[in-house]
């Protein structure tokens, strides 16, 4: 007998109906990101660390001391666990937690207000470079929060908070009208 099973996001009741077109302020959902965990084993974490941000098509995220959030939406996560092993298993231990985690996209003019509701870190450019990511509490829950772009962010949370945290993220936005949807 052949079982088939059927992906359902864990946010697909939220937005299914509810979407629109996207206003200057959206949050939007990736519908398939593949995230991996990746530790660095003593000693070897400047390698890992090199290694990793020089590796295509992914975004390398430091998620604490030798650890990171590795986040791809264009590699199937067989190609990424690849590439991940080729770079030992003696120095470098990874996990793949695509099933397990949830990566929220808000972007728009007044991100950082918004963000600035939910997360306590100095979100000013000048602080919060391009590329630069921090494990924050994000909504009272534990998230990744990378900034992405100009005015891009990236938050990546377990399954289980994202309801949570998706509408705690459009109450806030409510004042800047901010929309939802998925990805394209």
């Amino acid at each position: 007998m052949t079982i088939s099973l059927l992906h359902r996001h864990p946010l697909e009741d939220y937005i299914v109906g509810f979407s629109a077109e996207p206003n200057p302020h959206h949050l939007a959902v990736l519908r398939r990101p593949v995230v991996f965990s990746v530790l660095a084993h003593a000693g070897h974490e400047a390698d890992i660390d090199g290694a990793l941000f020089e590796m295509a098509d992914i975004s390398a995220r430091s998620s604490g001391p030798a650890e990171w959030l590795v986040v791809s939406e264009g590699i199937a996560p067989e190609s990424l666990s690849r590439d991940l092993a080729a770079l030992g298993s003696h120095r470098a231990s990874f996990l793949d937690q695509s099933e397990g985690r949830v990566v929220l996209r808000i972007s728009g003019p007044h991100v950082r207000k918004i963000l600035a509701k939910v997360a306590g870190l100095d979100l000013h450019p000048d602080s919060f470079d391009i590329g630069t990511a921090a494990a924050t509490l994000c909504c009272h829950v534990p998230a990744n929060l990378a900034r992405t772009g100009e005015d891009v962010f990236e938050i990546t949370v377990m399954r289980s908070y994202a309801g949570t945290v998706f509408e705690e993220m459009i109450e806030m936005g409510r004042e800047f009208a901010l929309t939802t949807g998925f990805a394209d």
